[in-house]
């Protein structure tokens, strides 16, 4: 498939100006295709990795920002192994909260943040219960999530998509980010915030939740695995054909 059928980044600044915007179907269609060559590689429909209760997985999503998932997942587990439910964390100290969570990245403001977030979850709703979400259009209880400081996009997304909510919803963390802007998908200006907007647009309206789920876990992957942030192997990269990034020749043989 050659790359002339879909829109990059590459081109020079006379010629941006006048490329499509991510809204174009061009987008969708480079967005399709890249979905439809992953998937087999990493084995669509892939299982949800757990299912956790709303406002388990929002602590959770908390504790995962900027670590890697074996830590969060060890500061989730002694979180709940040292607190008997949610309430009790709501009452406890911040620095018993940060004991808990040691092991991931700023323990010191995850902790009063997750205490936080939590108490705005029992204030507006009356107990730590979010499957009244359920009920909701995606966007709806997404902005509902992302009035709470500290909720941002990624959490939104991953509350609604990974817990046992199921919704469909497209969680982009950093390694589906960086391999949709090295694929053209986004602008290389464009967050990790905005992205999700961006990216969802692209995927077909009616997609299911396994179907936005499998695409975003694919895209992880792959980044995990082929599109490293440092010298991505591009030599064994399914969509190299694809990819203005590699065409520019940032890749490793």
């Amino acid at each position: 498939m050659s790359t002339s059928l879909f829109p990059t980044t590459s081109a020079p600044l006379s010629r941006r100006r006048a490329a499509a915007s991510p809204a174009d179907p061009a987008f969708a269609d480079k967005a399709l295709a890249v979905h439809a060559r992953l998937c087999p590689v990493y084995g669509c429909p892939i299982p949800y990795f757990h299912s956790l209760d709303p406002v388990s997985e929002l602590v959770s999503s908390l504790l995962s920002h900027r670590t890697r998932n074996a830590e969060s997942g060890r500061a989730f587990k002694a979180l709940r192994a040292r607190f008997p439910d949610w309430e009790a964390v709501i009452d406890a100290e911040v620095p018993e909260i940060q004991a808990a969570i040691a092991g991931v990245t700023w323990p010191e403001l995850k902790a009063p943040r997750i205490r936080e977030v939590l108490l705005a979850v029992r204030e507006r709703c009356g107990s730590l219960d979010l499957a009244f979400l359920a009920d909701m259009e995606v966007a709806a209880a997404r902005a509902w999530l992302e009035a709470i400081p500290g909720i941002g996009p990624k959490t939104s997304a991953a509350v609604l998509s990974f817990s046992s909510l199921r919704m469909p919803a497209l969680p982009v963390d950093s390694h589906h980010h960086r391999v949709a802007q090295r694929l053209g998908l986004i602008g290389p200006r464009v967050d990790v915030g905005p992205s999700h907007a961006i990216l969802r647009a692209q995927l077909p309206a009616d997609w299911s939740a396994q179907d936005l789920y499998d695409n975003h876990e694919i895209l992880m992957l792959h980044g995990q695995q082929v599109c490293h942030h440092r010298r991505p192997a591009c030599g064994r990269c399914v969509l190299v054909d694809l990819c203005p990034s590699a065409a520019a020749g940032a890749r490793e043989p």
